[in-house]
Parts: structure tokens; sequence; C-alpha cells
């Protein structure tokens, strides 16, 4: 699925994006954390391969895996 996704410099100022398309993850999880369903956004996109939306949440899921949160408190 990873195949599917794609980042370019040229394309949406290197922003990843589905592979053959200007349609960024970024749209893909906007439109799920806005209650859209996967059929939904395939059928708004159909330029969309199979398994688009699933491969866009993979990938941000896999972005976020290793990220460290610092709690660092400084004084005033």
């Amino acid at each position: 699925m990873e195949s599917l996704i794609t980042a370019s410099p040229d394309i949406l100022g290197g922003k990843p994006c589905v592979r053959g398309t200007r349609i960024s993850i970024e749209i893909i999880l906007e439109l799920m954390a806005s209650g859209s369903t996967e059929r939904e956004i395939q059928e708004a996109y159909p330029q969309l391969p199979p398994g688009s939306v699933t491969a866009a949440l993979a990938y941000a899921a896999k972005a976020l895996k290793n990220e460290v949160v610092w709690d660092l408190q400084l004084p005033a």
C-alpha cells in the first residue's frame, strides 16, 4: 500500500499524496475526520485507486508512530 503514497517537491509543494493524483493525504484525513466514509471519498474522487484511503490512514499512522512529545517546564 505504501506504493500508493508519494511525495515530490514538484507536486503540492512536497506534501504526501496519492500517486498519480494531486489528492493529499491531508485532504483524505480531513474528510475522514469530518465524518466521510471511505466509500464517500472514493465516490467524490473517482480518480483514487482502490485502497487509497486505507493507504493514507496507514501512512499517517506510520508518520506518528515514532513521534516524541517532550513536556518542558521552563522557569518563568
